[in-house]
């Protein structure tokens, strides 16, 4: 087995192929990166194919353009808002072109981590083309065959269109990053995670938006109560929310699209946005000649070790059923990575995941849902952010945090909504993977005043309440009456 060179770089295919690789891996998105470098990490020679650009959906199209965009709209937001701290703006101005130039940089100083050359100091090979399965243990790139004695496939998805509209006349989480001036009018589809950032944040930056959502409430995999405080702040900022209602068609002539709801309204719009989802599209990939299976939804079928049904081939992120996030993406082909390299049956952990839809305010979940706990015999313990110190000094109390505990009086789960909900869940999410108990939680010492507060005073509330019952209130009594006795 000869690799071109000692040092890991850029290679032809004609290079490629003349190696058998320890692990070849398709995709250079998340899952991609994650996977190859741990590989090489131990010591396994990788091969990773990226057909088009090294650090996928996240980098070019998906976290880190959508975070760059939100703080700009939240930037103007705040500057309007600030009235109510006694702090007078006048005149907030949006310039889009300078917002969508603020996402570009953002892009690309994160893009060099995500390179060709980022990778080959971490001792990955990398090869840009196309690749194609043409049996179980080879694929072809530009004509050339490739040997492998494994393989991991992160091919990703793509975005769901939606029927009854001409395609090219619709957005995606994928080409809004091409617009360059602000859409006076922007009828989005969708009210999930995507949907509702988006809306949010080109209202505030200025524009007449309409969410349209075929479910009763956003974000229907979030707490409720949740998804009613997302609701009721997207129309605070002036998005039209459409619950319960679906695109019937639309039309377009010149720059305005005219699109036909199913609550028999008419909404006149300059860009359409598709929130609808991804779907997983490995048309080929040569999967089947692979001996690669896939479920009836189009993703590879894995099992909990993120082999396929060639057990020489793992797969992970989008590409198969399991939850789509990027850190799930990581997380899962670092897993398949060292499976395949050590042969090892480490599985997938997908029982405690943590979320964040970054709207304002942030919904963050991990674990149980408080919705759920009642029928599996858990309680739930709460603080309203009305009744939190940081809170009220910031003027930001619509939100509040949640903590699930069972019957041992583990905590195995939260919600929070508010500002930086996402930073604080990384401490319950701390607390759920390790099944700490609440009195642990409430025995750490916070800092104070931080939206964190809310998880620690909810938990202190709970172990307090177990002081007054049970064998922990006897002895308290006990030793109480001891030390009375004895003066």
């Amino acid at each position: 087995m000869t690799v071109p060179t000692r040092r890991a770089r850029p290679l032809t295919s004609a290079e490629a192929g003349r190696t058998r690789w320890d692990l070849v891996v398709i995709g250079a998105g998340s899952a991609g990166l994650v996977g190859a470098k741990t590989a090489a990490i131990l010591g396994a020679k990788v091969l990773l194919i990226e057909a088009d650009g090294f650090g996928g959906e996240c980098l070019y199209t998906g976290c880190v353009p959508s975070k760059a965009l939100i703080a700009a709209a939240t930037a103007a937001h705040d500057a309007r808002d600030a009235a109510r701290l006694g702090v007078h703006v006048a005149d907030v101005r949006v310039d889009f072109a300078a917002v969508m130039a603020h996402v570009r940089h953002a892009i690309h100083e994160i893009e060099p981590v995500d390179s060709p050359e980022a990778l080959a100091e971490a001792g990955v090979f990398t090869l840009r083309g196309r690749a194609r399965f043409d049996g179980p243990r080879s694929l072809r790139v530009e004509r050339v065959g490739i040997r492998f004695r494994d393989a991991l496939v992160a091919t990703g998805s793509s975005p769901v269109l939606p029927e009854g509209i001409d395609p090219d006349a619709v957005l995606t989480n994928e080409t809004v990053w091409d617009l360059t001036a602000l859409p006076e009018r922007l009828l989005v589809l969708g009210g999930g995670a995507i949907g509702c950032e988006i809306a949010q944040a080109m209202a505030r930056l200025g524009s007449r938006v309409t969410l349209v959502h075929r479910g009763e409430r956003l974000l229907s995999k979030e707490d409720p109560d949740a998804a009613a405080v997302v609701l009721a702040a997207l129309r605070a900022d002036g998005v039209d929310v459409r619950l319960g209602t679906t695109l019937v068609d639309a039309d377009t002539a010149g720059e305005t699209v005219t699109a036909r709801l199913s609550d028999g309204t008419t909404v006149m719009a300059d860009r359409v946005l598709a929130a609808l989802g991804r779907r997983v599209d490995t048309t080929g990939l040569g999967l089947d000649v692979a001996g690669v299976r896939r479920d009836d939804d189009g993703a590879i079928a894995v099992d909990a070790t993120l082999a396929t049904s060639n057990p020489r081939i793992r797969a992970a992120g989008d590409a198969t059923p399991l939850p789509r996030f990027t850190h799930t993406a990581g997380m899962f082909a670092s897993v398949a990575a060292t499976n395949a390299v050590l042969g090892l049956p480490r599985r997938a952990g997908v029982d405690v995941i943590p979320r964040v839809t970054f709207t304002s305010p942030e919904v963050a979940a991990v674990g149980v849902s408080p919705h759920e706990a009642a029928a599996r015999g858990m309680r739930v313990v709460e603080t309203r952010h009305a009744d939190l110190d940081r809170a009220i000094a910031e003027g930001q109390t619509d939100g509040f945090t949640r903590l699930v505990v069972d019957g041992k009086g583990r905590v195995t789960g939260a919600v929070i909504v508010g500002p930086r909900a996402g930073e604080s869940l990384g401490e319950l999410s701390t607390a759920v993977a390790l099944g700490l108990k609440v009195g642990a939680l409430a025995g750490a010492m916070h800092a104070y005043p931080t939206y964190s507060d809310a998880g620690w005073n909810a938990a202190v509330r709970d172990a307090q309440g177990a002081l007054r019952h049970g064998l922990v209130a006897a002895a308290i009594r006990l030793l109480r009456a001891v030390r009375r006795r004895r003066g």
